[in-house]
């Protein structure tokens, strides 16, 4: 069959279509050639010119009907042409109904990501050492847990060919996924317990502490404090979950070990902290309201303001002495060495970095518990080599929490613009995360030689103290600090007046 004969039969389909009232405005150009290969031919030769036509019209109505598209029907238009392997059908579309198609998809990807920018965010990210440390975390998680469900599902029966050997492959990642997870529990518990003592105790300075932590943007919300409760009680009920956890891996072996009470203690770790982060979006604490209570009715007090007001600005200050100046100040110098874990809390809280036994506690637990933990999981481990191993990972986890003193180093360098260090490697955070673990007690020195050295300002900067002897005045209203000054300064001498007698006079 010619290519005008189908042609002809397309045009005489339309006409046919029109009549019946389904084309609306559907316009064919039968003028294009049809581009038909011979296998088409061959087909179309033996078809009926009547049937041909019955099923052209089927699919023009059909095509119509369903998607209210307008077809071009240049067939021998470059839309038709392959690109790359695939057909692009974005010729058959109006203007207006891809504008419709385009929009949903537009407000979802309005931004564009740029690989440059993400790079960089990534890279940011990761330099941070509480990220770091995370981020190890979880590849501990995530590849303890893979080998946990292959030994449990049977995937690695091939390779553990013995009862004995998947018994115990599945025990030692069981228990080292207990001691991950309850190490981080314990991290994360003096802080919650701090956040629990806030409300109840229910104070100004407590609230924006809170507020900050708890409410987007750190604003009022309505019933706040109740909201705030319900996610601290559920984060303190995953803590507890787990050492329950804990106490029943750590005190029966895996054939005594009551499978009832470690679904119920699973169940409720995992399901506890789910349900906060949930109550967190969904309450009023994750959302924004137009009209909120302004919070410039709290009144805000800094712990440590400078003594007086002739204290002088330091924008370039610098650190007390060198690394090694111990004896600068033996009283500093000892008492980072007999009580390092107080000294450190007592430092960050002069320098406004949070609460003093909030970091007494976390840092002793970093320092300390993963021995302990680790420790605790080779009870119910036969294998010796294992057993050595979980301990020595304990023993560096325990010597790495001097990390929290380095990352707490860098923020006092950077807020108060201290010196850098960049002997190692050209950074300083490294410099900083370096000095903490080879000679933590002499970092520790520097840190509290320095911050006595200066007063604070505005929670960001440092003033000097006042060296000479002077009185404070700052407790006195404006008519007794007159008085006081008056009194220490010195007034020019008053004129003799000498009296003479008129008898000595008349003498003369």
């Amino acid at each position: 069959m010619s290519q005008a004969t189908i042609r002809g039969s397309l045009q005489e389909g339309l006409q046919d279509a029109a009549s019946v009232g389904i084309t609306n405005d559907f316009e064919v150009n039968v003028n294009s050639a049809l581009q038909v290969s011979s296998s088409q031919r061959r087909l179309l030769k033996d078809e009926n010119h009547h049937i041909m036509k019955h099923r052209m019209l089927m699919s023009i109505s059909n095509i119509f009907k369903l998607n209210r598209l307008t077809l071009c029907a240049n067939l021998a238009s470059p839309s038709m042409q392959k690109t790359e392997g695939r057909f692009e059908f974005s010729q058959f579309l109006s203007s207006s109904i891809k504008e419709k198609l385009r929009k949903p998809f537009n407000c979802c990807f309005s931004k564009k990501i740029c690989g440059p920018s993400l790079g960089r965010s990534c890279t940011k990210w990761i330099k941070n050492p509480l990220n770091m440390a995370l981020l190890l975390w979880t590849v501990c998680v995530a590849v303890s847990g893979a080998i946990l469900f292959l030994v449990m599902t049977g995937m690695l029966n091939k390779i553990l060919t013995k009862q004995s050997q998947r018994n115990s492959w599945f025990e030692v990642n069981n228990q080292f996924l207990n001691a991950l997870f309850t190490l981080m529990c314990l991290y994360q518990h003096p802080k919650r317990l701090h956040h629990l003592v806030l409300l109840c105790r229910w104070k100004p300075n407590d609230i924006i502490i809170l507020r900050k932590t708890y409410c987007k943007n750190g604003t009022c919300k309505p019933r706040e404090w109740m909201h705030m409760m319900v996610i601290v009680l559920l984060l303190h009920v995953n803590c507890f979950a787990q050492y329950a956890l804990s106490g029943l891996n750590w005190g029966f072996n895996r054939s005594d070990r009551p499978i009832v009470g470690v679904g119920i203690c699973i169940s409720i770790a995992i399901a506890a902290p789910s349900v906060a982060g949930v109550y967190s979006i969904a309450s009023p604490l994750g959302k924004e309201y137009e009209t909120e209570e302004a919070q410039n009715n709290i009144p805000v007090s800094n712990t440590f303001t400078s003594r007086n007001e002739h204290s002088i600005a330091e924008y370039t200050p610098q650190w007390k002495g060198g690394l090694f100046d111990l004896w600068d100040n033996l009283f500093v110098a000892c008492l980072t060495l007999f009580c390092s874990f107080c000294a450190f809390g007592r430092n960050m809280q002069r320098l406004h970095f949070g609460n003093m036994f909030v970091h007494v506690a976390t840092f002793l637990l970093l320092c300390v518990a993963p021995f302990w933990i680790f420790n605790m999981a080779t009870i119910n481990i036969d294998d010796e080599p294992v057993r050595i191993v979980l301990r020595l990972i304990g023993i560096f986890l325990c010597v790495f929490g001097l990390l929290y003193g380095g990352y707490w180093r860098i923020q006092m360098r950077e807020r108060f613009n201290l010196p850098p260090n960049k002997i190692c490697c050209g950074n300083p955070a490294v410099t900083d995360c370096i000095q903490w673990l080879l000679c933590c007690w002499c970092s520790l020195a520097q840190e509290v030689r320095t911050a006595e050295f200066y007063d604070i300002v505005d929670d960001n900067s440092f003033c000097q103290k006042q060296t000479e002897k002077s009185e404070d005045y700052s407790s006195l209203s404006e008519i007794e600090f007159s008085r006081e000054r008056k009194k220490n300064v010195m007034e020019a001498p008053i004129a003799l007046t000498i009296q003479v007698d008129d008898n000595d006079i008349k003498r003369t």
